[in-house]
């Protein structure tokens, strides 16, 4: 059975990537800043019939939490098949960029693009002993520069800081993979569109479980097979 961690994975998003993971055979460690949260998270699924769930505490912002995991981690598996970092945090409002606080700007950085960097470079070393290691950073639309300059929509002027996580986001997921581009590594940015959880206050225009599809997608082998250092949503989104 394949293993699979997810970051943020006790609600929204991270949650249905879990079940549907889950439902597809894999096992899946459902990680949590919160313990107690993660273990509502598995409770639920248990509740659902789902029974090859368990929970991990992991802080991306904490370079202790994330190596505590990891030991924790090494302890009950010899290999990392799927790491899905998926924690990220929308940032205080407003965000314009040209008078928006720096430390709002850094906190969200802190867990959107240095989280998910230290948390890849902890568990990359059990990932290179999969032989199909995939990595999916969640990503976003708001990522996209060519989105940024052609676009009219006024609501693109909104996350400004989130917005710039992203982009700092993909070119992680570029440089990643042209680095590991001679392994068996498959690295892939993949955004859930528009979807309604905490981080816009439910203002998405489709369910955590139809975003969660996308990332499934790019999560499983035999899809994930196909490509690497992309971006995704469905279909490639440009950079």
């Amino acid at each position: 059975m394949k293993t699979v961690l997810i970051t943020g994975a006790n609600k929204g998003i991270g949650f249905e990537t879990a079940k549907q993971l889950a439902q597809l055979g894999y096992f899946v460690y459902l990680g949590s800043r919160d313990n107690a949260r993660g273990l509502d998270a598995i409770n639920k699924l248990i509740g659902l019939g789902i029974s090859n769930v368990e929970s991990i505490e992991i802080d991306v912002t904490d370079i202790d939490s994330i190596k505590k995991a990891k030991q924790e981690l090494e302890s009950k598996v010899r290999a990392l098949d799927v790491l899905i970092n998926n924690a990220g945090i929308a940032g205080e409002l407003p965000q314009n960029i040209s008078t928006g606080a720096m430390e709002h700007l850094r906190k969200v950085f802190e867990t959107n693009f240095f989280g998910v960097i230290q948390t890849t470079q902890q568990f990359i070393s059990l990932l290179k002993k999969s032989d199909e290691p995939v990595i999916v950073n969640v990503s976003s639309e708001l990522g996209s520069l060519t989105v940024h300059s052609n676009t009219q929509n006024p609501n693109y002027g909104i996350y400004d800081a989130y917005s710039c996580s992203k982009t700092a986001l993909n070119a992680f997921t570029v440089m990643l993979a042209n680095e590991m581009r001679n392994t068996n590594f498959k690295i892939n940015s993949v955004s859930p569109g528009y979807t309604a959880t905490d981080l816009n206050q439910h203002q998405g225009i489709q369910t955590a479980e139809q975003g969660a599809k996308y990332i499934v997608k790019f999560a499983t082998s035999g899809n994930a097979a196909a490509v690497t250092g992309k971006f995704f949503k469905g279909e490639e989104i440009p950079w």
